[in-house]
């Protein structure tokens, strides 16, 4: 049973073979390109080969070439690589030698290997993250030129339409004129890229239940609930939401010797984007009347509002995946957020909207002629059913004594029925 270690780089590849008892078999380096790769596996190895690498940027690539001459691909965690196999002497060739050696006495550090689907949502998440990264850059640099000229920009946002005619027709010196013209342009064509992008997204997230099951968490829209689907893959390879939430770094790291245990800040390990956009979606849970909000306001008197944000973003990523586990909606979203998060994604993704007013036959409501402008909320049952998603499972019993415990029992009922609410005035 032959070991074989890989230590890939942009351009080069470091290559060893082992035997079952650590003799090297063959040892040489080769170019990092397909027609080298598939040379190399097409002359060195065979169906009885396991072979280990480091997850770098071009690992997955490697592994779908490679996969088929070989019994096994081990792919490695560079960091706990590092920690177990730390050497004064580091080399490519000591490198590709130490994997081998480690797989061959199986101490690897093991990471899982994503499925085409899970490679494919990951890249389109982190393409649109980084389209967001340099849309952000290009505003901060537009909002540079105007502090250093000590112009004072418009209050609210310096990007909607009135604020960039402003812009348009602003007397500036040569210079800051063509940098800003140069910075609106780009802004403009970057908006233009990341819209579609979106779009696409939208689309591929209206026809995925899994998708429409994450949007009923509170905070969590279509681009969160991708980004979070991108990264946890296959749910069932977590033994529960606590698993899953340590995956993501959201868990307290832990020091403890003899009898003297500390537990410091979170560990951050794993999908970084994907931990930024579950802290982003807890900090609408400040005020959110059910459970979450509750948890999140007890954590911020106790803590801080920083705190409050980073427990309750753990605690979101454990719901969602006893939510995809079980294939079972959020039980204390607010049906009218909701279906108004079900809207925004139907029409960017289809164009179609919703026919508003009473149906035919319908009686009218009791409001009408009084002058006060009221609309119909459904119950959340309602608007699952609409997103075609299962209903929510009845409340547990001691579901129901946190209910009382937290004071959100009346919420939880509230929600279980259709009402009319009075209209916001423009």
């Amino acid at each position: 049973m032959p070991f074989v270690g890989l230590d890939l780089h942009k351009k080069i590849v470091e290559a060893v073979i082992l035997d079952d008892t650590g003799n090297i078999l063959w040892r040489g380096s080769f170019p990092a390109t397909r027609a080298a790769l598939e040379d190399f596996a097409r002359s060195r190895l065979s169906p009885n080969h396991h072979l280990a690498l480091e997850a770098t940027t071009n690992t997955w690539a490697v592994v779908a070439l490679l996969k088929p001459y070989l019994a096994r691909v081990v792919v490695s965690n560079p960091l706990r690589t590092r920690a177990i196999a730390e050497a004064k002497i580091k080399t490519d060739r000591v490198d590709a030698l130490v994997l081998a050696q480690l797989l061959r006495s199986g101490f690897l550090p093991e990471v899982w290997c994503p499925d085409d689907d899970t490679r494919r949502r990951r890249a389109l998440s982190t393409e649109r993250a980084n389209l967001v990264a340099d849309r952000t850059r290009l505003k901060n640099r537009i909002h540079a030129v105007l502090h250093q000229r000590l112009i004072e920009a418009p209050a609210g946002d310096l990007f909607q339409p009135r604020s960039r005619a402003w812009l348009a027709s602003l007397e500036l010196d040569p210079e800051g004129r063509q940098t800003l013209d140069r910075h609106l342009r780009q802004l403009a064509r970057l908006e233009q890229e990341l819209a579609a992008l979106t779009d696409d997204l939208a689309r591929e997230a209206h026809a995925d239940p899994r998708v429409r099951l994450l949007m009923t968490l509170p905070g969590v829209d279509f681009p969160v609930a991708q980004t979070l689907l991108a990264a946890l893959g296959d749910v069932n390879r977590f033994r529960d939401g606590n698993r899953a939430a340590s995956y993501l770094g959201l868990v307290p790291s832990t020091h403890q010797s003899a009898a003297h245990c500390y537990h410091g800040p979170i560990t951050k390990q794993g999908n970084s984007h994907a931990r930024w956009m579950m802290v982003q979606a807890a900090q609408a849970l400040a005020r959110h009347p059910g459970p979450l909000g509750v948890f999140f306001r007890r954590i911020a008197r106790k803590k801080n509002r920083n705190v409050a944000v980073v427990a309750t973003a753990r605690k979101l990523v454990s719901i969602a995946w006893h939510m995809l586990h079980s294939n079972q909606p959020y039980r204390y979203a607010q049906p009218a957020t909701l279906e108004a998060k079900f809207s925004r994604l139907r029409i960017r993704a289809t164009g179609r909207r919703k026919k508003t007013g009473s149906g035919k036959g319908a009686p009218r409501p009791a409001g009408y002629g009084s002058g006060k402008r009221t609309r119909a909320v459904p119950s959340l049952d309602q608007v699952c059913a609409e997103a075609e998603l299962p209903a929510p499972d009845a409340t547990a019993t001691g579901e129901q004594r946190m209910l009382l415990q937290t004071g959100t029992a009346a919420f939880a009922d509230s929600i279980q029925q259709p009402k009319r609410v009075a209209r916001r005035s423009a």
